[in-house]
């Protein structure tokens, strides 16, 4: 059963709009220690998450592999393994260039139709294009080129704020052999290739070769002139006249930290971060984990199992072990249990903690890995209850595999914690674990609330915001049920682990929408989405109620690390917080502290709109409230929900707590709000919803905070 009740910590009660809200702080009433892994973020090989996010090589498709352009519906055995037929991938190709802010996007459709690499285009003339093979015998690019300074170029962004030095790696061959050029250029306003920033001039022969070098740009990168949006390409061209196949091109900015961006790493230990999940989400269900180690050049190119693109194997486990270890976090593993064996992940957790006598362990301290990993928490499967992931399965499907799956492991490692696959909308998937797998092999199921649905554009915005804000309450019975289905069948001490979360709204089509034109209240600028404050908000709900339940949440990992859910955002190679980062920076001052009950008195909430599975919210409060004492100081994050109520400030009474002599009366205030609840950063105003603080008066034992609708407060007032 939940070890804390709901009520203890937190109470409401009813105060009519007129009232201001009211927060009382009962320090005689207190939780279990705020665990720090609520505060944990989750990363997939999707979009631009690991690369063009995490990982700072800065072209596209550098390893030259048929780019997928996955088909919209899954094969009947689970996952997407079709293409999408040649005018849907033109007008993907057309998304792509839109993203990017490319000059043209029929350079790119056409050079893709004409036998190049997807993201790649010919420069020069008498440029012929084929797909080659790699020793390997996977793709490679053929070129023949019929004069000197002919080859093949890309568009591409520079992190030129940072650094105007770059490493470049090229592989290829030449049949009788070529002198190659790798340069950086502007550009000019037809996308053409202009004033040669850097280049650097390499042989190739017949056989296979491998050149890693520098480029050091000449520009003023903080001059007169100095347009950070500007875009570049990279060419490679031959001399003379040249037969070539080339295998990878990569560029990464000399600055880059074990080949990952450092403004990730910054923001991310800047946020403390304790936790991070990988590598899946939907790819990890058809994800081989061995084609991720060792060096990275001997590293295969495959097929995204899941999403658009490739997976070119340029960040895997050691690469995401490093991350965790720069920005302080402790990684989670989630293991293939899609088109994956017990056997493989066992193989997986032993080379990730297993000592140089395993065989698994002998091959990581080959790789350069003397001492273990210690990858303490493993996820068994993601979401095999879904026809979008590889060889989903049913409920009775999944306990099978979670047990064969958990005794593979055990025998290699029994000291790790393993995590079960369930699903928040089923209770049959869960009640099946909990009935069917022995008491003493499960101790932990994982849920993923990715709530949220399609909406009409006749739909009241601040309905679809309401909902959402209203739906952390909905999720505690939920998550209650997760728990008490493992107590009743037995399960000592059950854990529930949030592996993804972030909210989905998303609006129909026009032509599917039944709406009059006439009646269209939303649009994509008003939605409430992950990268928009209403997330913020969200997630702080959704942690504060993990925070309630004590030690029965062992971790939420918030979705997503990089340019997917929110959290950090980078685009034109240029790195910036979505405002849930902030509320991550918060809220993380609240973990290691200890609860205190709160007592809310304020008004409530209500909704019409039943938005997926979030049903209707009915009288919820609009202020949530979690107070938290640390050794000298107490921390209350106030979280004001609905678009709608705008009280000027709610009265903290503070008077049961004992205040710092030495401070007297000066609590500091940080809020993090905005103008409405879809408000978002951006490349152009990074910091358009940012935290600003002030300094507020205590006076006979409680003080007024500001606040403003839609907003997320945290006070910190010191103690004695």
């Amino acid at each position: 059963m939940p070890a804390t009740d709901p009520p203890t910590l937190y109470r409401h009660e009813y105060r009519p709009p007129a009232e201001s809200p009211a927060v009382t702080i009962d320090p005689n009433v207190t939780g279990e220690t705020v665990n720090p892994s609520l505060y944990g973020k989750f990363t997939e090989h999707l979009g631009w998450n690991i690369y063009h996010g995490i990982d700072a090589n800065t072209t596209f498709n550098p390893t030259f592999g048929r780019w997928g352009f996955r088909e919209e519906s899954p094969h009947p055995d689970g996952g997407f393994v079709g293409e999408a037929h040649n005018d849907d991938i033109r007008n993907r190709i057309d998304q792509y260039a839109t993203r990017q802010e490319y000059p043209d996007s029929k350079p790119l459709r056409d050079a893709f139709e004409s036998g190049l690499a997807f993201w790649w285009l010919p420069h020069g003339d008498e440029v012929t294009t084929t797909a080659d093979t790699n020793p390997a015998g996977e793709r490679a690019q053929r070129l023949e080129t019929g004069g000197p300074g002919a080859g093949i170029k890309q568009w591409l962004y520079l992190p030129l704020q940072r650094t105007d030095g770059y490493e470049y790696t090229v592989e290829a061959r030449s049949h009788r052999g070529a002198r190659l050029t790798v340069a950086v250029h502007a550009i000019d306003d037809g996308g053409e290739p202009a004033e040669t920033l850097a280049s650097d001039s390499f042989d190739v022969g017949d056989e296979w070769t491998s050149v890693d070098g520098t480029l050091q740009l000449e520009c003023n990168c903080e001059g007169e002139g100095y347009d950070p949006d500007a875009l570049y390409a990279i060419t490679l061209t031959a001399d003379e006249p040249a037969d070539l196949v080339i295998d990878r091109v990569l560029c990464y900015p000399d600055d880059h930290v074990n080949r990952v961006d450092p403004d990730v790493i910054e923001y991310y230990r800047d946020a403390e971060l304790p936790f991070l999940r990988w590598p899946g989400g939907n790819f990890v269900s058809g994800y081989d984990w061995r084609d991720g180690i060792g060096p990275v050049a001997e590293r295969p190119t495959n097929p995204n199992p899941a999403w658009d693109g490739i997976e070119p194997n340029l960040f895997g486990t050691a690469e995401f072990v490093a991350f965790c270890r720069e920005v302080g976090a402790e990684p989670t593993i989630c293991v293939n249990a899609g088109d994956g064996t017990p056997a493989e992940a066992a193989a997986w957790v032993e080379y990730c903690n297993g000592d140089t006598g395993t065989e698994m362990g002998a091959l990581r301290a080959e790789h350069g890995y003397e001492d273990p990993f210690d990858v303490t928490y493993w996820e068994i499967g993601n979401e095999l209850w879904g026809d979008w992931q590889e060889r989903h399965t049913t409920p009775a499907g999944n306990a099978d595999r979670y047990e064969r799956f958990h005794d593979a492991i055990e025998a290699v490692d029994p000291d790790v914690k393993l995590q079960a696959c369930g699903y928040r909308h089923i209770d049959e998937w869960n009640a099946t674990l909990a009935e069917t797998v022995p008491t003493e092999k499960l101790r932990s199921i994982t849920t993923h609330p990715l709530a949220g649905g399609d909406v009409s554009r006749a739909t009241d915005p601040e309905e679809i915001y309401d909902a959402f804000q209203g739906f952390p309450d909905q999720l505690r019975a939920v998550f209650d049920r997760f728990l008490e289905t493992m107590d009743e069948n037995g399960i000592a001490d059950p854990k529930l682990a949030v592996t993804e979360l972030q909210q989905f709204a998303h609006l129909l089509p026009e032509d599917e929408d039944d709406a009059d034109p006439d009646d269209y209240r939303v649009g994509e600028e008003t939605l409430p989405t992950p990268t928009t404050l209403s997330e913020a908000l969200y997630l702080t709900g959704v942690v504060n109620h993990c925070i309630r339940m004590g030690s029965d949440v062992e971790l939420l990992t918030h979705s997503a690390a990089v340019n997917h859910g929110g959290g950090l955002q980078k685009h034109k190679e240029r790195v910036f917080p979505d405002p849930c980062y902030y509320a991550h920076r918060m809220g993380i001052a609240l973990a290691g502290g200890t609860p205190l009950a709160v007592r809310v008195a304020c008004d409530t909430f209500s909704t019409d709109i039943a938005l997926g599975e979030i049903d209707p919210v009915d009288a919820a409060p609009i202020v949530d409230a979690m107070a938290v004492r640390q050794a000298d100081a107490l921390f209350v994050v106030l979280v004001v929900r609905p678009a709608t109520a705008s009280p000027e400030f709610v009265t903290l009474d503070v008077s049961a707590l004992e205040l710092a002599d030495d401070v007297g009366t000066a609590a500091t205030v940080t809020t993090l709000t905005g103008d409405a609840f879809y408000e978002e950063n951006s490349v152009e105003s990074p910091d358009n919803v940012a935290p600003s603080t002030q300094t507020v008066s205590v006076s006979e034992g409680s003080l007024d905070v500001p606040v403003e609708s839609t907003s997320l407060v945290r006070v910190e007032l010191p103690l004695s």
